[in-house]
């Protein structure tokens, strides 16, 4: 199963272009809102017509702007799970799922009770879709999808629309599902957590454009761009100028630290991750901070954070509450030593020379 696609696509202030290239399991395509994601999923499907390009399923041509080859929606074998589920709500659940399936009355039963044990649909056979919840709509459209065991299935932002109890429970099973799915899946999310969770390899798209792709963990471990580092979460980043080989000033913070890896010339900038921070020890990359807001989550805080000995040391006091702030995240099991800290008190902290991630622009 693969499914290779190259797709142009220009707006007026937006242009679309868009490869990749599946060979079995499970896709991502991460971005923020209005990056291109769905209208790259539409342009698979058929629901949009490419500008430029070809996209090939399986060695089928479903479209190549060259030879004037453009197949509709119906003939491309693609399953393609909305953001809404685009249930018919004057169809029951299982006329929902049986619905354009070919055969006999009694094959399109049995095809559709075979989809509702699947997903554990029994009891709402009957039903129609404003009686369900959103999650019991979720499975009926990923029912309706599967029972015609398309070449690839296609999920935009899955998840959603659903509460983050349901959304757990519910990312189980439709991993369970897809585990027996032996077609190529792509899913679009602006979810990182979603991402991670479903994807071998994904894709990060950043206003139309390609900003990185590869093995989903290895994106997140090393991410390669300023985007792709925000996207899989990172939250500190500054500008950096290189002092040497393993070297940098950190120039909107106004610290000096060493790094693990080589420092190159196409290096901007530097991210590291707020949980990787922490309390000095007297190691190297310590800095003293000023206390700011904390943001208590469930589990853990969230610390702002001004440093301030350098651009002090330089003189330039007046100009330090203007530099940019660090996060910090620390969890509650961490925090009983923090407490007593207040806004404007002082704390150094650390960072490993092996946790700042090199950047490049992008």
């Amino acid at each position: 199963m693969s499914l290779q696609a190259a797709i142009k696509k220009r707006f007026s202030g937006f242009s679309l272009d868009v490869s990749l290239n599946t060979d079995g399991g499970v896709m991502g395509i991460l971005g923020a809102s209005g990056s291109g994601k769905s209208m790259t999923l539409k342009c698979i499907a058929g629901i949009e017509t490419p500008d430029e390009g070809r996209i090939v399923l399986n060695g089928r041509v479903l479209f190549d702007s060259e030879k004037r080859i453009n197949l509709p929606p119906q003939k491309r074998k693609i399953g393609y799970l909305f953001q809404n589920y685009a249930l018919f709500p004057n169809m029951t659940v299982e006329t929902n799922i049986a619905a354009g399936l070919s055969g006999s009355k009694e094959e399109k039963q049995e095809a559709a009770a075979r989809m509702i044990r699947l997903f554990k649909l029994e009891g709402l056979e009957k039903r129609y879709p404003s009686q369900l919840s959103g999650g019991q709509q979720q499975r009926v459209a990923l029912a309706r999808i599967l029972v015609y065991e398309p070449d690839v299935i296609m999920l935009d932002e899955p998840f959603s629309a659903l509460d983050y109890y349901l959304k757990e429970q519910l990312q189980f099973q439709v991993r369970e599902v897809l585990r027996g799915y032996t077609g190529d899946v792509l899913m679009v999310s602006h979810s990182r957590d979603e991402v991670y969770r479903f994807c071998e390899k994904s894709i990060i798209l950043n206003r139309g454009q390609v900003a990185m792709k590869g093995e989903t963990r290895a994106i997140f471990q090393k991410p390669e761009n300023v985007t792709a580092a925000r996207l899989t979460g990172c939250k500190n980043f500054s500008r950096i100028r290189r002092i040497g080989e393993y070297e940098v000033e950190a120039l909107d913070w106004g610290l000096t630290f060493q790094t693990e890896e080589a420092v190159a010339a196409e290096h901007a900038y530097i991210g590291i991750r707020a949980h990787q921070f922490y309390p000095a020890r007297g190691s190297a990359n310590e800095f003293t901070c000023e206390w700011g807001d904390t943001l208590c989550q469930p589990f853990e805080w969230d610390i702002l954070l001004r440093p301030v000995e350098n651009a002090e040391a330089a003189g330039d006091k007046e100009n330090a509450p203007e530099r940019e702030v660090i996060w910090w995240k620390v969890d509650y099991k961490q925090s009983d030593s923090l407490n007593r800290y207040q806004r404007g008190d002082r704390v150094r902290l650390g960072i490993a020379p092996g946790d700042i991630m090199l950047l490049k622009e992008g």
